[in-house]
């Protein structure tokens, strides 16, 4: 019997089948006629309609989905790197529809810091293949510490990654983009010590025909620090035929005021154009350094002293020329007036029992001062609380997480958005995060049905052996990092 059409007479049509029943023969079908069954090429008898069950699919399609679905409910717990240990034979990988983009490179030696530099490219730059330059100093093998080097880099051809969940198929720019394997040119100053931390600083152009000059200070495991001049090194990427002088890789200087004793703690001023550095060491001592006229360096002998343990950590303030603050394996994190001549601390409060590793300060708002710590967590501190040393010693983080389970390496709020910061820690594991986020109800207690996890906390980023992650400041939501594993170069769809 054919099929009627929706405009026939619908006294004459078949009765409408509902899930799970057979089909039944009505008056209009004669004797010795067969009825022509929509389902007949599945259903051939009663048994097997009862087999199926009701929802009108072979067993196998409604078996495969039942097993699927209980696969599902018994995996239920989310990875999550240094919470979770994989089992033998298992891997990490990443979902690459999470990166906007994402490389890994690999030099000879790991290199436990490194400095992004700016560059003449242009500032908020969105566009693909990306160029990255920056300098970072090696940890070369016990009994092979000749063989460090600072290098200075330049990492092109980073590719946005065409998998990723935030492409507008409808972008025909992005569509003409083809995809290139990143490529790491380096030029190297010889060393012979491994560099603890290594930072840049540059100087304004002295003419448009000439470029800023970039300097670096890195502090070595011998105590020394050096000061180089990497201009010709970065020059000569982009300038074909440039030959380096001879006397590129000799320091301008080595301050050696630390003695023996080597030191994390290194950061150049943000108000000194020319140059003013500040250096600390496990002894528990601070120097200052300035930049002369005349291109010298001149390191103030006296010592700002307080600290009970060693100086993990110094940073100048983004808007106060003379203030700056460092961190301590004491605990402690401490507020300097520069000028000040009994080098005394101005205030001292006590932000973890376990060592305070790194520090912070947002240079959106500048009241604003993180902190990581020893046990795996960190904290942000309102400066306006920490007027008198009365009131700093009362004063309580305005947040505090203990999401990491091993120690800190690493943290930095994003340049232009006061509320994002960057964490490293030594489960190594990257995880971005948006202090803007707030905790409104009892469901966003949980992040992604997954206990135990802030909803402040974006995204997740394993990395081995990661030690220490920058925002680039002129490739909005870019990171850089620095791993046993080498260097990685990710943007994600969540910042």
């Amino acid at each position: 019997m054919a099929k009627r059409g929706a405009e026939d007479d619908e006294e004459t049509s078949p009765q409408a089948l509902k899930a799970g029943e057979r089909p039944v023969a009505d008056n209009g079908v004669g004797e010795g006629e067969q009825f022509e069954d929509e389902f007949e090429d599945e259903y051939e008898s009663e048994d097997e309609v009862l087999e199926a069950g009701v929802d009108g699919r072979p067993d196998e399609e409604r078996e495969a989905e039942e097993k699927a679905i209980g696969a599902m409910d018994l995996d239920r717990e989310t990875f999550i790197p240094g919470r979770h240990k994989l089992d033998a034979g298992q891997t990490l990988a990443p979902d690459l529809s999470t990166y906007e983009m994402l490389h890994t490179l690999e030099p000879t030696w790991p290199c436990l810091s490194f400095d992004i530099v700016k560059d003449s490219l242009g500032d908020n730059r969105k566009s693909y293949p990306a160029t990255v330059y920056a300098v970072a100093g090696t940890q070369a093998a016990r009994g092979r510490e000749r063989e460090n080097q600072i290098m200075v880099m330049k990492l092109s051809g980073l590719s946005r990654n065409d998998q990723a969940g935030n492409i507008d198929s409808d972008d025909e720019d992005d569509d003409e983009v083809e995809s290139t394997e990143p490529i790491l040119e380096t030029k190297s100053i010889p060393l012979t010590s491994t560099t603890n931390r290594i930072r840049a600083h540059q100087s304004p152009q002295p003419s448009s025909s000439t470029p800023p000059t970039t300097l670096t200070a890195a502090m070595q495991e011998s105590g020394d620090v050096l000061i180089h001049d990497v201009t010709p090194h970065l020059t000569s990427f982009d300038t074909p035929g440039y030959q380096l002088p001879t006397t590129s890789s000799k320091p301008l200087s080595t301050i050696r005021a630390h003695k023996k004793n080597e030191g994390y703690a290194l950061d150049w001023s943000p108000l000194v154009p020319a140059g003013k550095l500040l250096t600390g060491d496990t002894a528990g001592s601070v120097f200052a350094t300035t930049r002369t006229e005349g291109g010298g360096f001149v390191t103030d002998t006296t010592a700002y002293t307080g600290h009970t343990s060693s100086i993990e950590e110094v940073q100048w303030s983004p808007n106060e020329r003379n203030v700056f603050a460092s961190a301590s394996s004491d605990g402690t994190v401490r507020i300097w007036d520069a000028r000040s001549k009994s080098r005394k601390h101005a205030i001292s409060v006590k932000v973890s029992d376990s060592d305070a590793n790194v520090l912070s300060w947002s240079h959106q708002t500048p009241h604003l001062l993180a902190s990581g710590h020893d046990d795996g967590t960190w904290s942000v501190w309102d400066l306006r609380q920490w007027k008198t040393p009365d009131t700093a010693a009362k004063s309580k983080p305005v947040a505090h997480f203990d999401f990491h389970k091993e120690q800190i390496t690493s943290l930095e709020w994003h340049p232009t958005d006061d509320s994002i910061v960057s964490v490293c820690a030594g489960d190594s594991t990257l995880t971005l995060w948006d202090l803007a986020v707030e905790l409104d109800d009892e469901e966003s207690r949980y992040t992604a049905d997954v206990k135990d996890v802030p909803p402040q906390l974006l995204f997740v980023h394993f990395m081995e052996g990661v030690k220490e992650a920058h925002w680039h400041a002129q490739m909005p939501g870019s990171v850089v990092a620095t791993g046993g594993s080498g260097f990685g170069v990710f943007k994600t769809i969540s910042v």
